[in-house]
């Protein structure tokens, strides 16, 4: 079988849940799934075999967590534990034609901005996977259950770079439809298509029923082929056991209706089994091959994603130290807190897509644009176009971004095509395509045209397609070549009419050297516009420019009905009412917090230190502002990265009050203590690190007991503490039990505590079942518990 011809062409079967059947044949609780390849490997092989046996065409190995962090408590080597995984699925699927795919989990620490894991870090754990399982005689790599886009596309790079198997890509999405770090499935879709997996989709999550809607988002969205692995639904607890509540049968009917939309691979994550799988070769009957169609452009972030097929496209310009002192000193300090400032600015304003330029000679321009990615991810959603004069400097660029960006720029020199298109066609990313050449600038429209040409068919034998390319004819300064300026409108028309190229213009240089330089930008941009302007690079608060966008909207019929045009002019009407009131505001602390403005926060509670007591400061500043970001959090107006974010700018807060009470041998009353662990059994802290986070920056004391905790280190701890609140946290579905235990010895013991759980596999209802007081479908929600029952107190 040919897995790149096949797939797309019939519905493929994947296996099962591994850890359901290790449980099952009583894997016991704390045992390290991945180290049962060297200890026990007949167990595995009968596994894969019961699955090959059922119908499954692809197995997977036993390495979901074989990675050097996950591992390092075992005593086996990666190369051990992968190496013999493979080892007994290959033999297990011999001579049956069964494929054997290399499982891929997270590493099992956050990514930046929300954990400590770059991506450096995260892509050398993936790489140490990838090449020694192809080494083994993998036939795919299948990198599953993410919830991280960047560590996502980690995995991914890493794969394509160390083998040439084929790449199936999962991601896990929550009941709101995105995944824990906030991006949506259409996301997920556009970046994994950008860079070119085989398949991409949806793994455990939730019940198959349940995933139809975000499997039909992802299918709108891209036409890589769709892999599905649900869970058997949601887990219920029967004498103790963790049991799922959707049968074979019923898994059947909605797989029959996801290989009916076009969904190309079908299989199962927690809580199926071989009997699943058997019935699932019933709706390969099902299957309905997609129609390839062409879909819009988007560039996109992590967490927002641009059309640049629909209204026009505001790219803004302002992140470029060139002419601006003060971002210049800050460039050369190593500082990327200015730049994340006027990004904020700039979206304020209107602007789309942010271009950041970082060439300056005399700064590391690598190190710097590492640090302002970094630095916006998580913060700033806007999408983002990198702008420098290095090849180097853009693959590092799109290497790190999670998303779909745009390069500025590529020109028609043929050593600027070979050193850009690569990069542009490795990536999948967007192009500004300049129209000059070895001979400069055409002077006339006929000129400019036979460069963007050349530019489009150069892109294309690189495997770039023309609607990637943002096709520039150049305007120049009207003082000087005043004549010029007509002839790049006749050329933007040119390629609006007889390509498929996107158009785009820097426009401000029309008006260099010339007065009243707002008129001239946004007469020149109205003018562009009836030509086919797509995408502009502008200052989004320059005068008039937003305003003829919007208006122009409207007479061109995409507005329709002026619904956006109104309501843009509406709230532009009561931010001018308050403008005099706003000039001497000093920015709040929840600006301060969603920009990580760890430097304002501080000099901003020393200030207010000056004339009110550090309590003042922490319940009337802190916690409201905290409380603010929390709401937008609950509201999905943010996400866990910003949420995160400022819980650590918060944390900052925290200090200077701390240091300032230190200093008069004061201290910060603590407003509780609280115990939390991962249960025995369990080695993930991921969820618990979270909300840990949260809690400590909300001013709660909390005593972090770690991963795997025994019940009796619980049981002691919270009673040699008096503590009145315990947080217990489970993700493997082998470890319920462990969390039912747990809560049980501490009812046991007669302390007069409440409990507090969280984790993948817990729903509310499952919650109340094993004795908890309290269910945290997320980090925030346990704040909201911290809040009750210390209030009560």
């Amino acid at each position: 079988m040919d897995i790149r011809k096949q797939i797309g062409e019939e519905l493929l079967l994947f296996d099962g849940a591994m850890g359901t059947m290790l449980q099952k044949y009583g894997m016991k609780a704390g045992q390290n799934p991945e180290a049962l390849n060297l200890e026990d490997p007949e167990l595995l092989s009968r596994i894969h075999r019961e699955y090959v046996e059922a119908g499954a065409q692809f197995i997977t190995t036993n390495t979901f967590g074989a990675n050097a962090y996950k591992l390092q408590e075992t005593g086996y080597s990666v190369t051990e534990v992968i190496t013999a995984a493979v080892e007994i699925a290959k033999a297990a699927t011999a001579g049956t034609g069964a494929k054997v795919a290399l499982d891929i989990g997270p590493v099992g620490k956050m990514m930046k901005p929300i954990g400590l894991l770059d991506f450096d870090q995260a892509y050398d754990y993936f790489r140490e996977q990838v090449t020694i399982g192809a080494a083994a005689g993998a036939d795919l790599i299948l990198i599953e259950t993410m919830s991280d886009l960047g560590e996502m596309r980690a995995a991914v790079l890493a794969a394509k770079e160390n083998c040439d198997l084929p790449i199936f890509a999962t991601m896990t999405f929550t009941e709101d439809g995105n995944t824990l770090t906030g991006t949506e499935p259409e996301i997920m879709a556009l970046s994994l298509d950008a860079l070119g997996v085989d398949a991409l989709g949806v793994n455990c999550s939730l019940g198959p029923k349940e995933l139809i809607p975000i499997i039909k988002r992802i299918l709108a969205f891209t036409n890589t082929s769709v892999m599905v692995q649900a869970n058997a639904g949601i887990p219920v607890t029967e004498a103790g056991v963790a049991k799922y509540n959707v049968v074979s049968k019923a898994y059947l009917e909605v797989a029959k209706e996801l290989a009916g939309l076009g969904v190309s691979v079908i299989g199962g994550c927690c809580g199926t089994t071989p009997e699943y799988i058997r019935d699932l070769q019933q709706a390969k009957a099902s299957f309905a091959k997609r129609e390839i169609n062409k879909l819009k452009r988007y560039v996109c972030s992590a967490q927002k994603k641009v059309c640049l097929d629909g209204q026009i496209t505001l790219i803004g310009e302002r992140i470029n130290p060139s002419g601006n002192k003060a971002l210049k000193e800050q460039f050369v300090a190593g500082n990327p807190l200015a730049a994340i400032k006027v990004a904020f600015e700039q979206v304020q304003k209107g602007a789309d897509v942010l271009d950041v330029n970082t060439s300056l000679p005399m700064i590391d321009e690598t190190d710097y644009m590492t640090k302002i990615i970094d630095g916006m991810s998580g913060l700033v959603e806007a999408p983002l176009q990198f702008d420098s004069t290095k090849p180097e400097v853009l693959e590092v660029a799109l290497r790190r971004y999670s998303g779909v960006a745009i390069v500025n720029s590529v020109n028609g020199k043929e050593s600027s095509m070979a050193e850009i298109y690569p990069i542009v066609q490795k990536y999948g990313a967007f192009v500004v395509a300049l129209c000059l050449d070895e001979a400069g600038i055409p002077d006339d429209a006929d000129g400019r045209t036979k460069v963007a040409q050349k530019l489009i068919d150069r892109a294309a034998e690189y495997g770039i397609a023309a609607e990637r390319l943002l096709v520039d004819c150049l305007v120049l300064t009207a003082a000087a070549q005043q004549k010029a300026v007509m002839e790049t409108l006749k050329a933007l028309r040119w390629v609006k009419e007889n390509t498929q190229a996107l158009t785009t213009l820097g426009l401000s240089n029309v008006s260099y050297g010339l007065p009243f330089r707002a008129l001239i930008n946004r007469t020149y941009f109205a003018m562009a516009l009836t030509s086919g302007l797509d995408t502009v690079i502008i200052n989004p608060g320059a005068d008039g420019i937003v305003d003829t966008m919007r208006a122009f909207n409207v007479l061109s019929g995409q507005d329709e009905g002026a619904i956006d045009y109104i309501d843009y002019n509406n709230k532009k009407a009561v931010v001018k009412s308050d403008g005099p009131k706003q000039e001497n505001v000093v920015r709040s602390y929840r600006e301060m917090l969603l920009e990580g403005d760890e430097t304002g926060i501080m000099k901003a509670t020393n200030a207010l230190l000056k004339d009110n007591t550090p309590l003042a400061v922490v319940d009337d500043h802190i916690v409201p502002a905290l409380d603010e970001v929390g709401k937008l959090y609950e509201q999905k107006n943010i996400f866990l990265p910003q949420l995160i974010r400022a819980a650590e700018t918060a944390g900052k807060a925290f200090e200077t009050i701390r240091a300032k009470l230190a200093a008069g041998n004061e201290k910060l009353e603590s407003k509780g203590t609280i115990v939390m662990a991962t249960v025995r059994g369990d080695i993930h802290d991921i969820g618990k690190n979270l909300a840990k986070v949260l809690l400590e920056n909300y001013g709660y004391d909390v005593i972090d007991l770690g991963k795997d905790v025994p019940i009796e280190e619980v049981v002691a701890v919270a009673k040699q503490r008096q503590v009145k609140l315990v947080g217990l946290s489970a993700l493997m579905t082998t470890t319920v039990t462990a969390m039912e235990d747990t809560i049980t010895a501490l009812r046991e013991a007669n302390l007069p505590v409440k409990v507090f759980v969280g984790g993948a596999v817990l729903t509310e209802k499952y919650a109340k079942a094993i004795g908890a007081d309290y269910y945290c479908k997320d980090a925030r929600a346990g704040v909201t518990v911290a809040e009750e029952v210390f209030s009560t107190m």
